[in-house]
């Protein structure tokens, strides 16, 4: 059974930073891209970051480019996402996905986090 579990988040205020865990287990994931996204209340799933299981290849959403940078440890099968200088509009809940590169994250063949909140006061 494969399984994403996300930790890391909490309350902070602007400006700190926060590091974000996702542990993934279940199954082998080369060939597939891991991803970070967010939701805020009354908005739509976000892209945020996503970094490929086997190649140093990563993307970032374009709000948080130059913020947050994301990461993995395949020896702990752990996929990071540090976020820097945290805004108010950072605040949501973040899920961890895992997918087949190339394929869609809401597809039949992708893997969801229950989510882990980060609330960002001013």
């Amino acid at each position: 059974q494969v399984q994403l579990v996300e930790s890391g988040g909490g309350l902070v205020q602007a400006g700190v930073t926060l590091r974000l865990s996702c542990e993934a287990s279940g199954r082998t994931f080369s060939g597939f891209t891991m991803g970070w996204f967010r939701e805020a209340p009354g908005k739509e799933r976000e892209f945020v970051a996503s970094i490929r299981w086997s190649l140093d290849s990563t993307n970032y959403g374009d709000s948080v480019k130059g913020r947050f940078t994301i990461s993995r440890d395949n020896a702990k099968n752990t996929v990071y996402l540090q976020m820097n200088s945290l805004k108010p509009e950072d605040t949501a809940v973040y899920y961890c996905a895992a997918y087949p590169t190339f394929k869609s994250p809401f597809g039949p063949d992708a893997y969801w986090g229950q989510g882990t909140q980060v609330t960002v006061s001013s």
